[in-house]
């Protein structure tokens, strides 16, 4: 089983200073293993990355709110990521993976615990591919209690899932910018393909993980900087619909980034202040605290 490293063991304090309730809408929390234990079929070994040390990384950063996405190496069992909403069930929201025949008792519950949508994998490296029909199947069911479907999905393969994506009754959210690679320029079919999927009225997307899409990676004077246009395409087209994360402790990236120098990124993504907040406070509101 493939080991992937600690966060960041030294991130620097960003000189962008984020605006009140600023939201990190993508981060993990791993055990601790003793307490949690970790899915036998996981694809990848982590180290602890418990919520202790997030919280500590955001009075670092200035981050208030944050979502907490369910890591696939807990998979369906959520009890790492309710236990660390439950420490601040105000600033903390969650996103859950679920069974395929998940009851409207457990949805309800996680629901009361500060859950707010579910996520499937479509990427070939962390098992096998979400089933369209019961994904849909999910959806219907969490409709009514005003969640989303999220997908991790390379931007390559959103031909495949765009009728699934037309069909579903909730909102859907593409995880890390549909990882369309800078090294294949501006003007890739992936990128053309997520720009027009996000013109759908019930398209959201996180721009977070720069580190995974940068062709020159740390070595630039500003790190993951040849992210920025590629950002500012996706702004164009649906600024009131995108999210702002951090991907903290960073799962299966080619090296892991210093969280402060991702927070420094942000002022270089838009020229207006209103931009930034609407990325980093209104629209987490709309998406995960509409209740």
């Amino acid at each position: 089983m493939k080991p992937v490293p600690p966060p960041h063991p030294d991130p620097s304090k960003p000189t962008f200073v984020l605006p009140r309730n600023a939201c990190d809408t993508h981060v993990h929390v791993y055990g601790p293993a003793a307490k949690f234990p970790l899915d036998p079929a996981r694809t990848y070994d982590p180290p602890d990355a418990p919520i202790e040390q997030l919280e500590a990384l955001y009075r670092l950063l200035g981050i208030d709110r944050a979502v907490l996405v369910q890591a696939t190496v807990h998979g369906t069992d959520n009890r790492a990521m309710l236990d660390a909403i439950a420490r601040a069930p105000q600033r903390y929201r969650g996103v859950a993976l679920v069974d395929d025949d998940v009851s409207l008792e457990t949805l309800n519950a996680l629901h009361a615990q500060g859950v707010r949508g579910v996520r499937y994998n479509f990427m070939p490296h962390l098992g096998q591919s979400a089933d369209p029909d019961k994904v849909r199947k999910v959806a219907e069911r969490i409709a009514p209690l005003g969640w989303h479907v999220q997908l991790h999905i390379n931007a390559v393969h959103l031909g495949t899932v765009r009728g699934l994506l037309n069909s579903l009754p909730v909102p859907f959210v593409i995880d890390h910018m549909g990882r369309t690679m800078v090294a294949d320029g501006l003007d890739q079919a992936p990128l053309r393909e997520l720009l027009d999927l996000l013109r759908h009225p019930r398209a959201w997307l996180k721009i977070s993980g720069p580190e995974r899409i940068s062709a020159a990676l740390s070595q630039q004077e500003i790190p993951y900087a040849d992210a920025v246009p590629f950002v500012r395409r996706m702004l164009e087209v649906a600024q009131d619909r995108i999210v702002w994360g951090t991907d903290w402790p960073h799962p299966n990236v080619r090296e892991v980034p210093d969280d402060g120098k991702l927070v420094d990124l942000l002022p270089l993504y838009s020229d207006d202040p209103a931009v930034l907040e609407r990325i980093l406070v209104g629209n987490p509101e709309r998406l995960y605290w509409y209740d």
